[in-house]
């Protein structure tokens, strides 16, 4: 979020992902986040055994760059990889153009653009592998504990 506030307005108990750091509030509460800031709200958060596709295995590693900022140039890399063998085994145009974008996203610095980019496609994915365009072969992709 470059340049402006953003107010965010959470529950109890909701967690935020703010430049590595993780805030959970005890109430119901407003923050206003005044400068630039990298930060992710739990709702977001793609847990590790939901990472069972391929968009959604690039979706778990992006999340990362925000998660753990420290750990931004090994996630970068193996974005990147990872990018580069799912579009080997999807079949549909439309799928491919949305990571080649989110995959621009990331790589010009804008990781939740990325993030909400390959949200939008996760329906269109499943519908993809349901008739066939994305086919899995088991040495395309990384292992889970990879993209971990």
């Amino acid at each position: 979020m470059k340049g402006s506030s953003i107010k965010l307005h959470m529950r109890a108990g909701e967690r935020i992902y703010i430049n590595g750091a993780v805030v959970r509030v005890d109430r119901k509460t407003a923050l206003e986040i005044l400068n630039d800031a990298s930060f992710l709200l739990e709702n977001h958060v793609l847990q590790v055994e939901d990472a069972v596709t391929p968009v959604k295995q690039l979706y778990f590693v992006a999340q990362s760059l925000l998660m753990d900022p420290n750990e931004s140039r090994g996630a970068k890399d193996l974005f990147r990889r990872m990018v580069v063998d799912t579009l080997k085994i999807v079949g549909d145009d439309e799928l491919s153009a949305g990571i080649k974008t989110a995959d621009a996203e990331l790589s010009g610095g804008s990781p939740f653009q990325a993030l909400k980019t390959l949200r939008r496609l996760f329906e269109l994915e499943a519908r993809a592998m349901g008739n066939g365009r994305i086919t899995i072969e088991a040495e395309a992709l990384p292992s889970r504990s990879a993209a971990a």
